[in-house]
């Protein structure tokens, strides 16, 4: 299983991201997979998570800003964040299985929000 987040970086307030995550090793398609962050200095925390026929979940906080989609037909997992804010920063994990049974995780991405 190889899983390799990009798009993070340096954004302002208000900005926006979309994270990508190359999925490799398994049969990406037929796979539920999540995201999760871990800010600096506290713990990880779920984000959000895509089961296989696409249907979507988020985390309570995370509602309204954060949109999570998969491409099958490119093997990639997305998480758009809108309306970023100084406490999104954190690194942001790419994640197979579901956030009570992840299988897998990636080496993650930072972002920061700063003006």
């Amino acid at each position: 299983v190889h899983l390799v987040e990009s798009g993070g970086g340096l954004v302002q307030p208000g900005g926006s991201l979309r994270l990508s995550c190359a999925a490799s090793g398994f049969t990406f398609s037929s796979s539920a997979m999540s995201w999760a962050r871990q800010a600096p200095g506290k713990g990880l925390e779920w984000v959000s998570g895509i089961h296989s026929d696409g249907i979507t979940y988020y985390a309570d906080s995370m509602k309204g800003r954060f949109t999570i989609s998969r491409d099958n037909a490119k093997n990639t997992l997305y998480l758009q964040i809108d309306s970023l804010k100084p406490e999104d920063t954190a690194y942001y994990y790419c994640v197979l299985g579901t956030w009570s049974i992840p299988e897998a995780w990636g080496q993650g991405t930072q972002v920061i929000v700063s003006s």
